[in-house]
């Protein structure tokens, strides 16, 4: 962090607000335009994070994602308009933080940020934010964040709750204290399946910007070690501590991060209709799970059960003990996800993936 940033008339005018915070001054405003930080993300909680960051005066901020603007984005991602849909996020997101406060240098990383590029891009910070929506891409951070020795503020929503932890700060516990291994993909939720209501990442992401803003400017309080989380829908609350482990943080190479899609369509049997009614008249004991969203409920031609393919992880005890379960979605990517799933969890033969 460059401490030494001087601040200009127009600045001390900006930010005279925090100035007078006692806590901040016009040396803590220093600090904070004198801070680089990488904001990984720039969905939901990115689009509070970076809003709140560029109008308190960071000196640098850097942008990661590699999706573009979409409609459905636009209920909770309100850094964008209908006019941004299409456009890459990390430049609709800079022009709209330029209007916000002109004398922030905003460096766009237009890219997946990847085992090849995460160390890279990562060391050029002080500080990074995690806004994304996976595990894979978590733990990715979290570890080039241990490698290079960086603080890291977390946040994750789900529904109507979220969470904020800051990791890797001064010496503090890391996401592997906590959660040592990432769960399987088929196993958390994310919000294309569950959803979220739009205001839940504006207030979470505003805590992470917080959060950013305290480790800036050296205040006591921060959440390390520490998990705040918050359910809106009847406002408890709750901040839970964990402590460092040397072993688990102790992390040295980027190591392996498993793709979120988990297709494997090699390990993947498929079956036809047809056989499948020969199936179903030799045998009782063979079941067929409709893997999809109750809204698409078009007549297949055969007794089902229903069971999303996010709830998969939930009911497996309905699923044990069969012949066979034949799964069925429309494209066939959600029945090699499940099947990939059980078979390398509970090495369960005889699963198929009906094609119609």
């Amino acid at each position: 962090m460059r401490c030494n940033s001087s601040l200009n008339n127009e600045e001390k005018i900006r930010y005279s607000r925090q100035i007078r915070l006692v806590e901040i001054g016009e040396e803590g405003q220093k600090k904070i335009k004198g801070t680089s930080v990488l904001v990984v993300g720039a969905g939901a909680l990115g689009c509070s994070v970076l809003q709140y960051l560029t109008a308190a005066g960071v000196g640098t901020l850097g942008i990661v994602d590699n999706d573009w603007v979409d409609e459905t984005n636009l209920n909770r991602q309100v850094l964008y308009s209908l006019k941004d849909i299409g456009k890459p996020k990390p430049l609709a997101a800079k022009e709209k933080l330029k209007l916000i406060n002109p004398e922030v240098t905003f460096k766009v990383h237009f890219i997946r940020l990847d085992k090849e590029f995460a160390l890279k891009v990562i060391s050029q910070y002080d500080i990074v934010v995690d806004c994304t929506d996976n595990f894979t891409s978590r733990y990715l951070i979290n570890d080039a964040c241990v490698i290079l020795n960086k603080p890291l503020v977390y946040g994750a929503i789900h529904k109507f709750s979220g969470q904020v932890m800051v990791l890797n700060y001064k010496g503090g516990p890391t996401l592997r204290c906590l959660y040592p291994e990432p769960p399987h993909p088929l196993e958390v939720p994310i919000c294309e399946e569950f959803g979220v209501i739009g205001s839940v990442p504006g207030m979470i992401g505003s805590m992470q910007a917080t959060e950013v803003l305290k480790i800036i400017i050296g205040l006591d309080g921060v959440l390390s070690g520490k998990i705040f989380v918050i359910d809106t829908l009847n406002f408890n609350t709750c901040v839970s501590s964990f402590e460092r482990n040397p072993d688990l943080s102790n992390v040295t190479e980027l190591g392996e991060y498993e793709d979120s899609s988990l297709c494997d369509n090699k390990s993947v049997k498929e079956i036809s209709a047809r056989t499948l009614k020969e199936m179903l008249s030799k045998s009782q004991g063979i079941v067929v799970v409709d893997l999809r969203d109750n809204e698409d409920n078009a007549d297949i031609g055969f007794k089902t059960i229903s069971i999303p393919h996010y709830e998969v992880s939930q009911k497996i005890k309905s699923l044990s003990g069969k012949d066979a379960i034949v799964f069925y979605c429309r494209s066939g990517s959600r029945s090699t996800n499940v099947i990939n799933y059980l078979q390398k969890l509970y090495e369960w033969p005889n699963l198929y993936s009906l094609v119609i």
